[in-house]
């Protein structure tokens, strides 16, 4: 019994010292000043202005895979301003959530396309009074990731990419690829390009860069379902990249987040202008400050100048935008709605995007963003 009651007492102090360690590891932890409400850590700076005035409950929302990393710094910081409010974005692609907007299942979309108009008909549905609009939020280079080993620089430009995507460029040491790369070792070796497999308005975009910058060698129209035969089909942006980020030969497209995050090696883009252009942040920037409103009323959509050879330029640029309803949005979601897209539009919800390998939407254009949004009933 003596040595029974010893045993008893010596787990326990091993169980209490165990505890203790914890209790240890979670205060060291907490000087994280980026945690969320939820476990105890600070709000961050972006956080601290946010205004939860009407946000309730949850908020689903869907869409465009481009922005999942925008979209999840924002929900971090907002969640960790506003106690109580649950905002679930579903990474999926900028059709689902055209799809599910216009089915009434989330409160707003993200899509890396305007509505077309038949979309914008099938939103009067759900929109009782009013109709889905474009609110531009995310903008960002789409960047033509590589893996080709020995080669850790490439300049590519519109006509070598359309032909390498429509699969009438098939080796890496082609004669195009070579003028373009004057000394590369470039191997005799296959590529292999990847492409989404399910509508996107990441495929959208490449193809209105490539049929614009590139009409004699890309003769499909700019569709959200993959045009081109040949080629290999991956799930998402995150799926394109893994798969370059594994297969030696690979080419793919994907917003400039991914292949920060994997150390994916990029192209520079020819324009014809002074000099290739890398895809960065800041060029896209200056290719997007350029984009005209072409929406009417309340709808933000922009058009996009794929052909610019100004210096530092990058061209192959997308815009993400929330899609909501201008009136009729549903009272049990609308406050949330508005708090959430004020926060996003914000300039310190702006100011984060370019960490994260985005680029803020002008000021010019997103002060129209933030006037709309406060007027949405």
């Amino acid at each position: 019994m003596k040595l029974q009651r010893k045993n008893r007492l010596r787990a326990t102090a091993l169980g209490a010292l165990a505890v203790s360690g914890a209790l240890v590891l979670t205060a060291c932890g907490s000087d994280d000043n980026t945690g969320t409400a939820a476990d105890g850590g600070k709000t961050s700076a972006a956080a601290s202005d946010i205004k939860c005035d009407g946000a309730k409950g949850q908020l689903l929302a869907s869409g465009s895979s481009a922005q999942k990393n925008a979209m999840d710094l924002w929900v971090k910081n907002y969640m960790a301003a506003c106690s109580g409010v649950e905002i679930n974005y579903k990474s999926s692609s900028s059709g689902e959530g055209i799809i599910a907007f216009n089915q009434g299942t989330v409160g707003f979309a993200g899509s890396d396309s305007a509505l077309k108009p038949e979309e914008v008909a099938d939103s009067k549905k759900i929109c009782k009074t009013g109709q889905g609009i474009n609110l531009p939020m995310v903008g960002g280079p789409i960047a033509i990731g590589f893996h080709l080993e020995g080669v850790d620089s490439l300049t590519l430009d519109a006509s070598t990419l359309a032909k390498i995507f429509d699969n009438k460029i098939k080796k890496w040491n082609d004669p195009a690829i070579a003028a373009l790369n004057d000394g590369a070792k470039l191997p005799d070796k296959a590529i292999q390009a990847f492409h989404r497999s399910e509508d996107s308005g990441t495929t959208q975009n490449l193809g209105k860069y490539l049929g614009a910058a590139a009409a004699k060698d890309w003769k499909y129209e700019a569709e959200k379902k993959w045009p081109a035969p040949g080629g290999q089909a991956a799930s998402g942006s995150s799926g394109v990249a893994a798969q370059v980020k594994q297969v030696d030969g690979s080419i793919g497209y994907f917003e400039l987040s991914y292949a920060s995050s994997q150390s994916i090696t990029t192209v520079d883009i020819n324009t014809g202008g002074a000099a290739p252009v890398k895809a960065t942040s800041e060029n896209a920037s200056k290719a997007i400050a350029a984009a005209k409103v072409v929406g009417t009323g309340k709808d933000l959509a922009l058009e996009l100048d794929y052909t610019t050879k100004a210096e530092g330029a990058y061209p192959l640029v997308l815009v993400t935008y929330e899609v909501a309803c201008d009136t009729g949005n549903k009272a049990d979601s609308l406050g949330t709605v508005k708090s959430f897209l004020t926060y996003t539009a914000s300039e310190e919800g702006q100011k984060v995007l370019t960490d994260a390998g985005y680029a803020p939407i002008p000021a010019e254009i997103n002060a129209k963003v933030r006037e709309t949004v406060a007027g949405l009933s």
